[in-house]
C-alpha cells in the first residue's frame, strides 16, 4: 500500500504501509526514499565556478570534479532565500533543491550572469533524486554495483548523473542523481541490492531527529544561517562578498543570532500534529514557530521548531493544544 505525501512532497510515498518499521529500516539497515520530487538546475560554461561563488555562501571557486557541497543564497539583509545541494562534475554545476523551487533559482540566476559566460538550466524533469539512508548503505552500494565516494565527493553513474556521499539525515546516507526515465531500474537494483523501500515520513523523521534544518520548514523570511545551523556547512565564513555576508559576519562576531534551532517532543490528546508554522507559545506569548512535526518510531512525537533565544530550556510551551518540552 503506498501512501501519497501530504503537501509540497506530494508527488512521492509518505510511507508503504508501515511508517515506523520504514523509520527503525532506515536506522538499523538500509531504505531507499523516493525524493524524485526536488528540483534539479544545472549551470555550464567557462565562468561557472567563480561566477556562483560570487552570488552564494559557500567557496566553491576552487572545486574539483567530483566535489559535492552545500550552499545558501541569502537577501541583502542576510535572510536565507535558497538552499542548494551542489556538485561540479564534469564541467557542469548542479543544484538541487526543494520541490518547486527550481524556477525562482534560475530565475535569480538569470538575473546575476550580467556578461558572464554561464547558461543555467532548470532540467528538473530529466533526473530524479533518490537518497538510500542507513548503516547497511555501504554494502548495499556495493551489491548494486555502485562504489561509495568520500565525504564532500561524488561520482558519475554510467548513463549520467552521480551518487554522492551524505552525512544527513544519517551518518550513513547517500544521495543518487540518475536520469529521470531510469528512476524505477535504479529502485529495483537498489531494492534487490537489499535496501528496503520507505516513504518520505521516514526520511523527514530521521532528518528531525539529526535535527536538520529544511528550507520553507525551518524558516520563514526573517530566518538568517545561525540561527538553524548553516554556519560551516553552507555558509563558509573565510569567503569574499555575497549578498548578505554583512549580516553573517555582524552576527558572527556578536555570537548572539536572535533565534536558535531546537528539538520538541510534544504531547497531546490528539494524534494529529500541527502543521510547519504554527505559532508556539509560552505564558500566552508567541515566542516562535513550529518546523516539521513527526511520529518517530522510538521518540514520539516530535518537532523541530525554531524560538527566541533567551528562552529558558526548561519553558512550558504550547502548539496548537499540545504541549511542547524542549530537548536538552
Amino acid at each position: 500500500m503506498t501512501v501519497t505525501a501530504p503537501g509540497i512532497d506530494a508527488a512521492v510515498a509518505w510511507h508503504f504501509g508501515d511508517p515506523l518499521r520504514e523509520q527503525r529500516t532506515l536506522a538499523t539497515r538500509a531504505g531507499i526514499v523516493d525524493r524524485s520530487n526536488r528540483d534539479v538546475v544545472q549551470v555550464s560554461g567557462d565562468d561557472r565556478l567563480p561566477w556562483v561563488h560570487s552570488i552564494c555562501s559557500q567557496h566553491v571557486s576552487d572545486l574539483r570534479d567530483g566535489d559535492a557541497t552545500e550552499a545558501l543564497v541569502l537577501s541583502p539583509h542576510g535572510h536565507v532565500e535558497q538552499h542548494w545541494q551542489f556538485v561540479e562534475l564534469g564541467g557542469v554545476v548542479w543544484i538541487d533543491t526543494e520541490p518547486g523551487a527550481a524556477p525562482i533559482v534560475v530565475d535569480y540566476l538569470q538575473k546575476m550572469r550580467f556578461l558572464k559566460r554561464v547558461e543555467p538550466v532548470d532540467v528538473s524533469a530529466s533526473w530524479a533524486v533518490l537518497s538510500l539512508v542507513g548503516p547497511e548503505t555501504p554494502d548495499v552500494l556495493a551489491a548494486a554495483g555502485f562504489a561509495l565516494p568520500e565525504g564532500g565527493r561524488a561520482e558519475p553513474l554510467e548513463g549520467g548523473g552521480f551518487v554522492r556521499r551524505m552525512s544527513w539525515p544519517a551518518a550513513d546516507a547517500a544521495d543518487l542523481v540518475v536520469p529521470a526515465d531510469a528512476r524505477e531500474r535504479y529502485l529495483e537494483r537498489l531494492t534487490t541490492a537489499g535496501a528496503a523501500p520507505a516513504g518520505i515520513w521516514a526520511f523527514e523523521a530521521a532528518r528531525v531527529e539529526a535535527r536538520r534544518p529544511r528550507l520553507g520548514f525551518e524558516t520563514d523570511h526573517r530566518t538568517i544561517p545561525h540561527e538553524i545551523g548553516f554556519i560551516g556547512s553552507a555558509v563558509h565564513l573565510e569567503k569574499g562578498c555575497y549578498r548578505g555576508q554583512e549580516t553573517v559576519a555582524r552576527v558572527h562576531n556578536l555570537g548572539k543570532p536572535p533565534r536558535r534551532l531546537v528539538p520538541l517532543h510534544l504531547a497531546g490528546e490528539s494524534d494529529e500534529l500541527p502543521p510547519p508554522g504554527t505559532p508556539i507559545e509560552a505564558g500566552g506569548r508567541t515566542v516562535g514557530f513550529l518546523g516539521t512535526a513527526v511520529h518517530h518510531y522510538e521518540l514520539g512525537p516530535v518537532a523541530l521548531a525554531v524560538i527566541k533565544r533567551a528562552l529558558p530550556d526548561d519553558a512550558e510551551l504550547s502548539v496548537a493544544g499540545h504541549t511542547a518540552a524542549i530537548d536538552h
